[in-house]
């Protein structure tokens, strides 16, 4: 028995009518990725998580990345070579050719050149080495977030926008490539040159150092006025992205209804609104760089004045070789110019940062309807299941909504029972219960006398398969939408199931018959034959239990006739949950349950009660009436 909390869908809506918001905290404790305002634990919180997760995306690289340090290592020191050498140049090598012996300029000239084609090569190498691990790790995250998101259940779907999950995929991981494939190696660089010239700048001469070293307070505090700053900036501009990419695919999604209801100006001023705010968002982050980098250049510049006025005083004094100063000033140049580099990058790791915090968010998202770790087969053996149903005590609900109070029902194998009752009654509920896309709070449903949280998720699958009144199909031709029930069938047996329903007539008058690609959602086909399609579909699965929720509701009466003796295949020699709203779809069920505030107020066959006095005779008598 599950007890989890399903989040249920977005507040005002739930597949069997409204609810209030969801309140259930199955699925986030300390911080959304949405949050505008975060706490400083939960800043702190994100911050970890994020971290936590690239360190898992580069532990299977470790090995590649010691490689790859190694040789930013060395590039770095031949690098660094350049500055001593003109300076042992100045004082040794000129000299010695002005006294008549040219090896020292020589020798001098070709480390030069061995440095500099040692550091063209190394960077190289570390060019393709890194881009070749950015790309490994940025391969496994979208593979990683796409799997997860799958397994997700519906619940969080109903939760969590497309459009949201678009960003996540698209915006955020581009943003982590950026700083993969761009960043990482001005990183690496920058520190490595910034230590490095450190030290050396002392070890060549411990005065000018000292002097070089005043301005270290000054950078260490703008430094950190500008990492408290950008990480709220950049993670300001991944939402407002969000935020657009959001309304501009429910715009696109929506798009019959927006025209049809003229919504065109509202929709532009929402865009215009969120484009703002994403502008305003950007503008901050690039005044954060715009103020930081001249600083650091300030900075660096009055230290550099400094450095060259003392260090002239001592030249003069014959305290100080020409050599040496040139060279310290070739290295303070150096030793500033990546503390530039250094904000560049930090510009793009706090938007990966802000990026990984929202992925992190939803990889960290767990199942409320998980797969058990010890399933329990079948009672057949085969894998097959007979198709009896059972609830158990169920209750169920949305939040602080309960949806089915506590109920009982059973559908023996092969029956087929129809669903019918007022919107908001439980009929839906109860049909995605059965093919659990959610669990139960308390109870259990059966399968073959197996609860189905105890099911491999495959076998479920298997044997219980539900057709919607949507009947989505996928972009492909007509041929991959049926297989899509079974993929390892072959042509013959998708025409086989095709000609089972009546659909195979219409197919094969189209231009290139099952090979006709259905467009986008189906849009080629009509309604009807969109729900031909999906029924082909669940008769080749042929699933022990299958549940049709307003599978006929959207339909002319043509469309629906055509339907209906599809139906009569269909279900066949199977058990079968039905819910419509047209009573013409239950006529030929074995047994009707009328569903009223989620309990269940009739029970007999359609015929029965038709004779009746209750409330499926009113509904019928109410049906037979609309079609005089």
């Amino acid at each position: 028995m599950s007890t989890a909390s399903p989040a249920g869908p977005p507040s005002g809506t739930s597949p069997s009518g409204p609810t209030p918001p969801d309140t259930s905290a199955g699925w986030r404790g300390v911080a959304t990725e949405d949050d505008d305002d975060l706490s400083a634990t939960a800043s702190s919180f994100l911050r970890g998580r994020s971290r936590q997760l690239l360190g898992e995306l580069l532990r299977p690289h470790r090995r590649a990345l010691w490689v790859l340090l190694g040789v930013i290592l060395v590039q770095n020191l031949a690098w660094l070579a350049g500055p001593f050498l003109i300076g042992v140049g100045i004082d040794v090598a000129v000299p010695a050719l002005l006294d008549g012996d040219p090896w020292p300029l020589v020798w001098t000239t070709a480390a030069m050149v061995g440095a500099a084609l040692a550091d063209t090569v190394l960077r190289y190498r570390f060019l393709i080495g890194s881009g070749r691990v950015g790309q490994a790790v940025l391969l496994t995250l979208r593979r990683r977030v796409f799997t997860h998101v799958q397994h997700l259940p519906l619940s969080f779907h109903e939760r969590y926008t497309s459009g949201k999950t678009i960003s996540r995929l698209t915006s955020d991981i581009e943003a982590l490539a950026e700083l993969l494939d761009e960043g990482l190696d001005g990183l690496l660089t920058a520190l490595f040159s910034v230590l490095t010239i450190g030290v050396v700048l002392l070890v060549l001469d411990p005065p000018l150092g000292l002097v070089a070293l005043l301005g270290f307070p000054l950078l260490f505090l703008l430094s950190r006025w500008f990492q408290r700053n950008s990480t709220v900036a950049y993670r300001r501009t991944r939402q407002t992205i969000a935020a657009l990419i959001v309304q501009f695919t429910e715009t696109m999604g929506g798009m019959r209804a927006v025209q049809a209801f003229r919504r065109e100006p509202r929709n532009d001023e929402l865009h215009a609104q969120l484009n703002e705010d994403n502008r305003r968002a950007h503008h901050r982050a690039f005044w954060l760089i715009a103020v930081f980098v001249p600083l650091v250049t300030l900075i660096g510049n009055v230290i550099t004045v400094a450095v060259l006025g003392y260090g002239a005083l001592r030249v003069m004094d014959g305290d100080l070789a020409v050599g040496v100063l040139v060279s310290f000033l070739l290295y303070l140049r150096r030793f500033f110019d990546p503390l530039q580099d250094i904000a560049m990058f930090y510009n793009s790791y706090q938007s990966a940062s802000a990026a990984l915090e929202k992925l992190s968010g939803v990889l960290e998202e767990r199942s409320v309807v998980a797969e058990p770790v010890d399933p329990t087969p079948l009672p057949s053996g085969s894998g097959a299941a007979a198709g009896e149903v059972v609830f158990d005590r169920v209750r169920f609900g949305y939040g602080a909504a309960t949806v089915l109070p506590e109920l009982h029902l059973t559908i023996p194998a092969g029956q087929t029972v129809a669903l019918v009752g007022a919107t908001g009654a439980g009929k839906s509920t109860l049909a995605r219960l059965a093919a659990r896309f959610y669990d139960p709070l308390s109870g259990q449903v059966r399968l073959d006398g197996v609860p189905l949280d105890q099911l491999a998720d495959a076998d479920l699958r298997r044997a219980v398969v539900m057709v919607t009144q949507e009947s989505f199909l996928f972009s492909g031709s007509i041929a991959d939408n049926i297989s899509f029930g079974r993929p390892d069938a072959t042509r013959p047996e998708v025409e086989a199931a095709a000609r089972a329903i009546g659909a195979h007539t219409f197919i094969a008058a189209l231009p290139e018959g099952y090979d006709t690609d259905v467009r986008k959602r189906g849009g080629r086909l009509s309604a009807g034959q969109r729900q031909l399609v999906s029924f082909a579909r669940a008769f080749l699965a042929d699933p022990a239990v299958l549940v049709l929720d307003e599978a006929t509701s959207s339909l002319d009466v043509p469309s629906e006739r055509l339907v209906q003796r599809a139906l009569q295949t269909l279900l066949a020699d199977r058990t079968a949950l039905i819910i419509a709203h047209r009573l013409s779809t239950v006529e030929f069920a074995d047994r009707a349950l009328v569903m009223d505030a989620g309990r269940i107020v009739e029970d007999g066959s359609p015929a029965d009660l038709v004779a009746g006095a209750g409330r499926f005779a009113d509904l019928h008598r109410a049906w037979a009436d609309s079609l005089v």
